[in-house]
This record gives structure tokens, sequence and C-alpha cells, in this order.
């Protein structure tokens, strides 16, 4: 299934849901909650765990910024509807700031043993 994941960042990136996300990734990887920095923004452990599990994910797999936003699915084209908009924050500091600015305080995802 994370083969089949990955055909389809590349292949139908517009197709994905946050929802079908964060499903792959809970379905193969234990989530510890951690803080992590994205830009200017300090997310606490616990808090904005959707955005900490995907950019985690993203960041294991060495997935360029463009494939990182669209993990985001409708959250991500929700964004690009609304360029001038204040939702959303971490997708719109990981857009101006990219892997540069993402920071974990300890690693959040750990492959399970299937």
């Amino acid at each position: 299934m994370l083969d089949d994941f990955f055909i389809q960042i590349s292949t139908e990136p517009d197709s994905l849901s946050f929802a079908q996300t964060i499903a792959v990734i809970d379905q193969h990887y234990d989530f510890t909650p951690v803080a992590f920095q994205n830009g200017e923004l300090q997310n606490q452990a616990g808090e904005n765990t959707g955005s900490c599990k995907i950019l985690a994910f993203a960041q294991l797999h060495q997935l360029s910024e463009a494939q990182t936003l669209q993990l985001f699915g409708e959250y991500y084209r929700q964004v690009m509807d609304t360029p001038s908009g204040t939702d959303h924050q971490n997708i719109r500091n990981f857009q101006r700031s990219g892997w540069d600015g993402v920071k974990f305080n300890a690693a959040a995802l750990h492959l399970k043993n299937n």
C-alpha cells in the first residue's frame, strides 16, 4: 500500500486527501507527539498532530516540498485558493520556509513491526 501511495503522489497528487495521508501514516507508523518548528510557527507536543505526522513522514521519505504540500490534500488546495488567508498556518509556513524551516525536537514516527 505504501508503494501505491508513493505512485499516487507522483502521478495523481491532486487526488490525495488529508484523511488518506493520515490513514497511510497511521497504518505504517507509530506516532509520538513531539514539539516542532515550522518556519515562524512553534508547535507544542500534541498540537497540530496532523501536520506533525505529515511533515515527519515526508522528511523520512525525503519528499520534495511540492510533494509534501500535496500530502495535506484538500487543506493545501484551500490554501492555494486563498493565498492571503490566515488559516492552515502550518501549510502556509511550510510554503514560505520549506524544509529549511522544519525542525523536530525528537522523532515523531517509528515504523511499526508488522
